[in-house]
């Protein structure tokens, strides 16, 4: 449960980032490709698991709880992993974000089902009142939303004039608590229950102030999260069914990916960020190991069946970081050096605008948009021939070529132009363009 907390604290981070008004603009994303990624992944693996096990009339309830469990991703590991590269508010980040945020509503239906699919001796009574559990689960959302609007606020308020820095610190860490173990009562996410409660304080005047004194204890709760991860995978059964749990991770890890490679034909990832995106949304998560033990504890699933499962979801997580290092090595430089760019063609004729921008992402951008609010002109020069497309649906005026060439340079105006803005990510291409400009 400590462990989990760390989890629990990232979500309700992530929502403090997400106005309501945002979270509302994302309800496409959210509700398209998340559900389309989960209900395909989950219909995907439950079809070949039955299959696999002879379609047996008794064994669809197994092939439809390892559906759901291994189709669900690890959000800590997918958010975190967007943040150590600093593309959490990139078109990948927000897409990984929209699909992970789906995937947390859905853990509570998908929770309620669970006991539906349980033997009659196990059922019993709880099997015939899904409503009631479903009754709750919404009056106590109702409850953390009207209470975030007409509580917390003022009492976050009244603990501020106390100018007491321990206070602010307790506050924040037990408005987080609170929330959690509320939902924990009626059989929801904790994490979902902090991540609700963060939404309701993105437009407070103490967000920030809840993001200082929240984030070391993040980052130190999530390490234990991690830890109880690799500590949760049983050896014995791993050494007993090698090949199984092979094969389970192998192919779960397949049927993700064809079925996000389908949904990003649809999603306006560019083209060298879609390794990132594919990675880690086909890996297991932690939802699943929920799953896995609300059908355990219902009989749905044996001890060994359960341990085979787990085992496969946690050795998917302890693999992602492994497979994103490679795909940094050689994946990514792959479709680099074979993304099509003749449909563009280089800038040919003689610019003469007085600044030359190298470079068009986030920095570039601002600097264009100043230039351009001043009246000053701009040749911009961009070899990404995917964003090129992007930014000139925005109104743009983006060359493609290479800031490393000389000639390209002379053509774009380097010998008349005043200031050449060097917009580019990392250090030695930089220093390389500046080196040719001088040349």
């Amino acid at each position: 449960d400590l462990a989990e907390f760390g989890l629990v604290l990232m979500l309700f981070l992530i929502g403090l980032e997400l106005e309501p008004r945002r979270l509302w603009a994302m309800r496409r994303p959210i509700f398209g490709w998340g559900s389309a990624q989960l209900l395909g992944s989950l219909a995907l693996i439950a079809v070949i698991g039955w299959a696999c096990l002879g379609f047996a009339p008794d064994a669809w309830p197994l092939a439809l709880v390892a559906g759901a469990a291994l189709a669900m991703s690890s959000t800590a590991i997918g958010l975190a992993t967007l943040a150590e590269r600093n593309i959490l508010q990139t078109t990948v980040g927000q897409s990984v974000l929209s699909v992970s945020l789906f995937q947390d509503i859905a853990a509570i239906p998908l929770l309620a089902l669970i006991p539906l699919m349980a033997p009659d001796r196990v059922a019993g009574a709880d099997a015939g009142h899904p409503f009631i559990a479903a009754a709750r689960a919404f009056g106590m959302i109702a409850a953390i939303v009207l209470g975030g609007r007409l509580a917390i606020r003022p009492a976050l308020r009244f603990i501020a004039r106390s100018q007491t820095p321990e206070s602010c610190t307790a506050a924040a860490l037990g408005l987080v608590v609170g929330t959690a173990a509320l939902m924990q009562a009626v059989g929801l996410s904790m994490a979902l229950g902090a991540f609700l409660a963060g939404v309701l304080l993105a437009e407070s005047e103490y967000r920030r102030e809840l993001e200082t004194d929240i984030e070391p204890f993040k980052g130190l709760l999530l390490g234990l999260f991690f830890i109880a991860v690799g500590m949760g995978i049983d050896v014995g059964i791993v050494l007993r069914h090698p090949w199984q749990v092979a094969g389970v991770v192998g192919g779960f890890l397949a049927v993700k990916t064809i079925v996000l490679w389908g949904i990003e034909l649809g999603i306006p990832v560019p083209r060298l960020e879609r390794p990132v995106f594919t990675l880690l949304l086909a890996q297991g998560g932690e939802f699943g190991f929920v799953v896995l033990q609300a059908a355990q504890a219902k009989q749905v699933l044996g001890p060994d069946e359960a341990g085979v499962l787990t085992a496969a979801i946690t050795l998917s997580m302890l693999l992602t970081p492994l497979l994103i290092l490679v795909a940094d090595r050689w994946w990514i430089p792959f479709l680099a050096t074979s993304t099509p760019r003749a449909r563009l063609s280089e800038i040919a004729e003689p610019q003469d605008a007085p600044v030359i921008i190298a470079g068009f992402g986030r920095y570039g951008q601002i600097i264009g948009r100043l230039l351009h609010a001043n009246g000053v002109q701009a040749t911009v020069l961009e070899h990404d021939a995917e964003a090129i497309e992007a930014l000139r649906k925005f109104g743009f005026r983006v060359h493609y070529g290479d800031a490393t060439r000389l000639d390209l340079l002379r053509i774009a105006g380097a010998a008349r132009a005043h200031v050449l803005v060097v917009a580019v990510d990392g250090i030695e291409p930089s220093i390389e363009r500046v080196d040719i400009a001088r040349e």
